[in-house]
């Protein structure tokens, strides 16, 4: 089975860890093509075939090429009735509210080259105080629509779905960061319980990283 889903990813990357999490969560196997980030391998001929964008994760399943983490994961979703989602159209939103908050609002900014090019500009702005601010302001948000509802095992209900999908990656890259979690007490312990289940401890970077 692992052999007919393949996964562009690198090990480092947040969109690349969201897809390793939703394979886990349903047990299908893949194989890794890694395309190192760092060197440049995004923008060689091989991943440009595969993702014009130049980008990571890209996903071969069903005869298909999928690139986007977050479409690739309601793929999943909807062709594996994986649950990732909720049923009533108002709670669906909300859940893609929380995930677009992280996924669309920390991340693009937060995203290497983009971190890379504002430190190149010159002035004050350091890799790691950018990387900080961001998440941090971030990370404020995602607190503040976690603390409109009672307390919950995970974002939005009794079973991890798309909102921790995203969320985990996440304090990953802030704790990376030296940013300071206490400040969002609600979110760090739902990413503490997800990082407990073997589907997401299994897709951590350090689980996953190239020996070379």
């Amino acid at each position: 089975m692992s052999g007919s889903i393949v996964l562009h990813d690198y090990w480092r990357s947040s969109s690349a860890y969201r897809v390793r999490i939703a394979l886990n969560l349903l047990g299908l196997g893949y194989r890794s093509r890694p395309v190192d980030l760092v060197a440049g391998d995004q923008r060689g001929a091989e991943n440009l075939a595969a993702n014009p964008q130049g980008l990571v994760p890209v996903l071969e399943i069903d005869g298909q090429r999928l690139t986007q983490s977050l479409a690739i994961i309601e793929y999943l979703d909807e062709t594996r009735a994986a649950g990732f989602l909720p049923d009533e159209p108002a709670e669906r939103a909300r859940a893609r509210a929380l995930a677009h908050a992280i996924a669309m609002e920390i991340q693009p900014v937060c995203n290497l080259r983009v971190a890379r090019h504002a430190v190149s500009l010159g002035g004050a702005a350091t890799m790691d105080g950018w990387m900080a601010h961001f998440i941090a302001l971030g990370l404020e948000g995602v607190e503040g629509l976690l603390l409109q509802r009672p307390a919950l095992p995970f974002c939005h209900g009794a079973r991890p779905g798309l909102a921790d999908i995203c969320l985990v990656p996440q304090v990953y890259n802030a704790r990376r960061w030296g940013v300071d979690l206490s400040a969002f007490p609600r979110l760090a312990a739902i990413a503490e319980r997800a990082e407990a289940l073997p589907a997401f401890a299994a897709a951590h970077p350090d689980r996953v990283k190239p020996d070379r």
